[in-house]
């Protein structure tokens, strides 16, 4: 039996325009750059198309070079508009409130983007609302830029819905405060909480209560609909080694594997059922754990500009030379030497 294969994830090239928006404003030709990344016109109209997440955070560091601009991801965030997320968010455009707009785009994020360190996840209670996106640590010049726009455009997507700038009453941010913290602030009426727990936004019962002036109810259910059956058809998967393979990836972090008995809470079976039914598949979770871990180890290496420490540690081992030594194991070949021969190939 084949294993799954496992990547970092992917977004939707709608994530492009307001990244081109950004630049544009900035006084530059974003057509060069885009062009680099195999992102034209036809790439960027095309229906369905992703970009790979790797390659999203490339291209949105040479646009910050090109820029000259740490904090253009919060220019891209106040550049976003619902539509740019595909179906979800004309989805949720036809929401009644505020809020409902905003737990349907989360509820939605699969259709436009998946990674397999978690997902976006909106909680409320009787107070507000918690809109709250995964851990993408260790944090670098790649990355923070996508957590800057994902909170900012949030923000500016809701506030575009109901025709009035929203802003949240805490905002907190997991990396430490940049040099351009003080431009956070326009998101947030309390300070903005920087090296947090987690990276999160809070509105409150009144925001979440606007209503949308452009709610159509039939249209609003005709979309919900829709949706889901696009959920259902893009999340089914054939096999319990699929299943479990989608469970490690938030699981492998912080220098510790993870064991069956936490899959098989996860999956509700008691662990005996679980090794019967996987030996009945082909396969064991010992096979599905190194294969997941071998897959996202030659991507980190060949697509990103992590140390081997941060890899080990995001793959759960317990040190870079427990780490080496698995690689070496699986492909032959150290990890210097791997992403050495697959920049040579570049």
């Amino acid at each position: 039996m084949s294993r799954p294969q496992v990547r970092l994830g992917d977004l939707s090239v709608g994530f492009v325009q307001p990244l081109a928006d950004a630049i544009r404003r900035l006084g530059h030709d974003p057509a060069p750059l885009l062009e680099r990344y195999g992102l034209d016109t036809a790439r960027l109209a095309q229906a369905n198309a992703r970009l790979s997440i790797p390659r999203y955070m490339h291209l949105g560091h040479a646009a910050i070079a090109l820029c000259a601009e740490p904090a253009l991801g919060l220019q891209i965030g106040q550049l976003s508009r619902l539509a740019h997320t595909g179906l979800a968010g004309v989805t949720a455009a036809q929401a009644p409130t505020l809020g409902e707009a905003a737990r349907t785009l989360l509820r939605f994020e699969p259709l436009y983007a998946s990674n397999y360190r978690g997902q976006s996840t909106y909680c409320e209670d009787g107070e507000g609302a918690w809109l709250r996106f995964y851990s993408i640590s260790p944090y670098n010049a790649y990355n923070r830029f996508v957590v800057d726009s994902l909170l900012a455009g949030w923000l500016a997507q809701l506030g575009d819905l109901v025709g009035t700038p929203v802003v949240a009453e805490r905002v907190d941010i997991e990396f430490a405060a940049p040099s351009y913290a003080p431009l956070y602030q326009p998101l947030c009426s309390a300070p903005v909480r920087f090296a947090a727990e987690c990276n999160q936004l809070r509105l409150s019962r009144a925001t979440l209560q606007l209503p949308n002036p452009r709610h159509c109810p039939s249209t609003w259910h005709q979309l919900l609909t829709v949706s889901e059956a696009h959920m259902q058809q893009l999340t089914r998967v054939r096999s319990l080694g699929e299943r479990i393979t989608h469970l490690l990836g938030p699981l492998l972090n912080g220098g510790r594997e993870p064991e069956l008995d936490e899959i098989a809470l996860q999956l509700q079976l008691p662990p005996w059922t679980l090794r019967r039914r996987l030996a009945e598949e082909g396969t064991r979770f010992r096979d599905l754990l190194n294969g997941t871990r071998r897959d996202l180890a030659e991507t980190y290496i060949r697509d990103t500009q992590l140390s081997f420490g941060e890899i080990a540690y995001l793959l759960g081992f317990a040190s870079a030379e427990a780490f080496q030594r698995a690689f070496k194991r699986w492909t032959g070949l150290t990890p210097g030497t791997y992403r050495r021969t697959q920049r040579r190939g570049d």
